[in-house]
């Protein structure tokens, strides 16, 4: 079961190395004050999820000019994320949930075996927004991982929380 509108988001520490080359600790209670858009995606260098956040990297100022932060979540490790990142100018810290910790406490987890090939450990497609006070404002998980977060409807909402 996924979080909904107005439950307090699951707080989380989670690594990345993508953003400074060194291994760093990121937790969503660091952003108190700040509106979070959490992008959780099922695994680096598939199309569809570098599509996502390059697009997400190329527009970060839009999502700035909304006092927001945007967080990649998925299960790769730090070092294939920090590749991926590199690969593809990707600038959004992208947080490694290898142990498929924070994605079971956000209902993002695919069931096993849910995912292609079967694999295991990975996570849907989805976009949470949580609000300065650290609950959910927008929260959308995708069943299929071929399609993209509604990205107009998140900035919808975070120009009402601006």
């Amino acid at each position: 079961m996924s979080l909904k509108i107005g439950d307090l988001a699951p707080d989380f520490k989670l690594f990345s190395k993508n953003t400074t080359g060194e291994p760093k600790e990121f937790s969503l209670s660091d952003y108190k004050g700040k509106n979070v858009v959490v992008l959780f995606y099922p695994l680096a260098f598939t199309g569809v999820c570098t599509t996502e956040m390059c697009t997400v990297s190329e527009g970060f100022e839009q999502y700035e000019s909304l006092n927001a932060v945007v967080l990649g979540i998925s299960a790769d490790s730090i070092f294939s994320q920090e590749a991926w990142a590199k690969a593809n100018k990707i600038t959004i810290p992208l947080l490694s949930d290898f142990n498929s910790e924070v994605m079971t406490k956000y209902g993002t987890k695919y069931p096993d075996g849910g995912f292609v090939l079967g694999l295991n450990g990975v996570s849907k497609r989805a976009a949470f927004v949580v609000d300065k006070n650290g609950k959910i404002a927008y929260a959308e998980v995708l069943e299929n991982a071929g399609e993209l977060p509604n990205f107009e409807k998140i900035k919808e909402v975070l120009k009402t929380l601006k």
